[in-house]
């Protein structure tokens, strides 16, 4: 996953401890989110096969 990607991640998740996030900022966590937890658990299953 980008660095930008992971940098947008941290940063909704600052703006959700100030604020209530818009619909919009919670759909495009959850996309996130989805995506950075699908490549971890893709590096993990390489790992195991090594």
């Amino acid at each position: 996953m980008e660095k930008e990607k992971i940098d947008r991640i941290n940063e909704l998740g600052r703006l959700m401890r100030e604020r209530e996030l818009t619909e919009e900022e919670k759909i495009e966590q959850k996309i996130l989110r989805e995506e950075y937890l699908r490549d971890f658990r893709r590096a993990l299953r390489g790992e195991e096969t090594k």
